[in-house]
């Protein structure tokens, strides 16, 4: 009895003192409550798949009739591409990316919810310009504002303790190309993460010029905790003029700012765990 007792103290004791990585990673594995990233989007390429689990994540701008390909399985409650075919966009754009979970934690849908709140530090990132040959910020500065019809800057909230159901929330991004732009983000949840529609309230210009007229942006965000890590699926639409089309490499510019966005949303997470 003696030794049998010293036995269960020695397991007890194992587990006690195990690496709190290994312990994450069984959790991860074995969460009912997490579905696989292959449940959510059976049948992409070994090759596509090495790109969405890169840090820089998979981005594919499309032109007029291109198709859509990275589109979630049909009974997975993710369906972002119907919403997006409701306007007759002329350039589509879709990003997938999967950021691992942190070794000491799963990362949740609370998580996503306090990274997409760090409104201010999407100001001042770095992306390559081919036209100044140097390292520029992208948007000068990031902020969130009181609403669509009073712009004065209000600072991001501390981090959420629990998940709203609904949240409309207003952004002003200094454009380094086109000048300040206003966004407006509707924020849900359905059973397995969370949403954010995006529009833009305002028209946005590039000097005199209408690029984007108002509300002809469409923007759809999903993030949901799998078992591989943090699912973050992006796709968005925009109506541009063939005059201004002609006179602005657009597919160029909406890559840019995806990179930048999913850099953003990894290092928020990334702060986080």
């Amino acid at each position: 009895m003696l030794k049998s007792a010293a036995v269960s103290l020695f397991f007890c004791l194992l587990l006690f003192f195990a690496p709190r990585a290994a312990l994450a990673q069984t959790s991860a594995a074995a969460s009912p409550s997490l579905r696989s990233f292959n449940e959510v989007f059976p049948g992409i390429s070994a090759e596509r798949k090495k790109a969405i689990f890169s840090e820089e994540g998979l981005i594919r701008v499309l032109r007029g009739g291109q198709q859509v390909e990275l589109i979630p399985a049909s009974g997975s409650a993710v369906d972002l591409y119907s919403e997006l075919m409701r306007r007759q966009h002329n350039f589509r754009a879709e990003m997938l990316i999967v950021i691992p979970h942190s070794p000491e934690r799963l990362l949740g849908k609370l998580d996503a919810y306090n990274a997409l709140g760090n409104v201010r530090d999407l100001g001042g990132r770095l992306y390559f310009s081919h036209t100044r040959q140097a390292m520029t910020p992208l948007f000068e500065e990031a902020t969130r504002i009181e609403s669509d019809r009073r712009t004065a800057s209000i600072p991001d909230p501390q981090p959420a303790h629990m998940l709203p159901s609904t949240e409309t929330i207003f952004i002003r991004l200094r454009d380094t190309n086109f000048g300040n732009t206003f966004y407006r983000g509707e924020f849900s949840t359905n059973a397995y993460g969370i949403i954010y529609r995006l529009t833009n309230f305002r028209t946005i210009r590039f000097l005199f010029f209408p690029v984007l007229r108002e509300e002809n942006l469409s923007a759809v965000l999903y993030m949901e905790p799998l078992q591989e890590g943090m699912l973050v699926y992006v796709i968005a639409g925009a109506d541009v003029s063939n005059f201004v089309a002609g006179r602005i490499d657009i597919p160029s510019a909406i890559a840019k700012r995806g990179e930048v966005f999913l850099q953003w949303v990894s290092d928020g997470l990334k702060s986080i765990r």
